[in-house]
Parts: structure tokens; C-alpha cells; sequence
């Protein structure tokens, strides 16, 4: 139960996290309802601290509410993850073009720092780096491309839009400790095959190349959808628990 004393707010955020860490992680599965009275035990928090943030989810579309019924994890869809592709493209690719016409030699050097530690921790995986430091790399890269996009708006969708990629990605690893040998070499597989794309999106925007960087970038976010395809993990249908 909350704690006497502590701010709710900072309570709310908390179980926010950990509930949307759930949902990434796979630990909370598509579909699964998602009842408070059973999941306040759980999470040691209110009933209203954990409708606070199932709300929050809610404004992520991570969640869904079913009025009366209560909330449920939100589905996921081929169909879904083809218009989070198309539209992240479109908007990602945007707030590209638009950071490099405003970056500064402190963006480029920013974005430089982000691509070498990603590759850093690409070539050590099964050598120590977990594909969670890859998956933390990965994402700050993609935020260094587009964080001198001077429109809020651009980077706040493509942030909303890049974790709904990182949720459809999760689909291909393991949600278990990566212990077996075969594991392991799945979980290394997507950041060995994304590191030439992240290189040519690097290159492109080091020569300011923003049509060639923009190009590299949209082919890199589309080439997810034809890995996740090959997995046979997603039909036309929702996948729900």
C-alpha cells in the first residue's frame, strides 16, 4: 500500500513506470485485463494511486479502458505495427531534417558520442553488454539524431511512436534470463544486423546529407516490420493474451 507521508505524485510516477516496464517487457501481455483490486497487492500501492497511472498509460496507448469494465493491456496487430511504421517514418524523418538544419557543432558532437557507445555496446554483446544497455544505446542515438528539432510536438510523438516500435521489437526477445545458448544468440541477432544501418544514418548526418540521412533512416524503421513478418509473430488479427 502507499507509503505515509510520500508525495502521491512521485507514487503515481513510480507505478506508472513500473506497470509500463511491464507492459514493454512482456510481463503484462496484449489483451490482459488488468483489474485493480488484483494488481494493487502486487505493486503495494492504492487502488487510486494505480487508476492514476493506469491513466497515464491510457494517454500512451499502452493501455486501454474499457469504461466500467476497467483497463485492459492494449492489443497488438500487424496491421497496428504497419501504421506506427509509416507514420513513425514520416515523422521521425521530419524531425531529422528539421534537427539538422538547426544543429549546432554541440548537436553533431552529441549525436557522435550517442553512435560510438551504441556501437560499443553492438560489439559486445554475449560479451558482457545485455541487449537491455543495446536497447538503452539504441534508443538514446535516435533521440541525439532529432533532439535539435526545435518543434516539441515532432519529438514528442516520435518518442510515443519509437516505444510502441520498441514493444513490437520486444516481440523477438526472449522476456526470460538469457541463459541458453540459443537465447542468447537471438537477442544479439537484431542489433548485429541494425549496426550498418546505424552507421549509414551516422555518416549521412556527419557529411550533412539530410536527403541521404533521412532516406537511410526511413529504410532502417521499415526494415523492422520485415523481421518481426519473418518471425511470424503477428497476423492480420490482434495478438491478445
Amino acid at each position: 500500500m502507499d507509503t505515509p507521508g510520500e508525495d502521491p505524485r512521485t507514487l503515481i510516477e513510480t507505478t506508472y513506470e513500473r506497470l509500463r516496464n511491464d507492459i514493454m517487457g512482456g510481463r503484462l501481455t496484449p489483451g490482459t485485463k488488468l483489474r485493480v483490486e488484483h494488481l494493487k497487492s502486487g505493486y503495494e500501492v492504492s487502488s487510486g494511486t494505480l487508476r492514476e497511472a493506469l491513466s497515464l498509460l491510457v494517454s500512451d496507448a499502452l493501455v486501454e479502458s474499457e469504461g466500467r469494465r476497467g483497463f485492459h493491456v492494449a492489443s497488438m496487430s500487424l496491421a497496428d505495427l504497419e501504421d506506427i511504421t509509416r507514420t513513425r517514418v514520416l515523422i521521425e524523418c521530419e524531425a531529422l531534417r528539421e534537427s539538422m538544419r538547426h544543429g549546432t557543432a554541440v548537436w553533431r558532437a552529441q549525436v557522435t558520442e550517442s553512435f560510438e557507445q551504441l556501437s560499443q555496446a553492438a560489439a559486445r554483446l554475449g560479451s558482457g553488454t545485455s541487449f537491455e544497455v543495446w536497447e538503452m544505446r539504441n534508443m538514446a542515438f535516435h533521440e541525439a539524431l532529432v533532439s535539435a528539432c526545435p518543434s516539441r510536438w515532432l519529438r514528442h510523438f516520435r518518442a510515443m511512436l519509437y516505444q510502441h516500435s520498441v514493444r513490437y521489437r520486444r516481440l523477438s526477445v526472449p522476456v526470460q534470463p538469457q541463459t541458453h545458448r540459443g537465447v542468447e544468440s537471438r537477442s544479439a541477432s537484431a542489433p548485429v544486423r541494425a549496426h550498418q544501418e546505424h552507421q549509414a544514418i551516422f555518416d549521412a548526418v556527419m557529411a550533412d546529407d539530410p536527403q541521404r540521412a533521412t532516406a537511410a533512416l526511413g529504410w532502417h524503421i521499415y526494415l523492422s516490420i520485415t523481421r518481426i513478418k519473418a518471425l511470424g509473430l503477428l497476423s492480420d488479427g490482434s495478438a491478445e493474451a
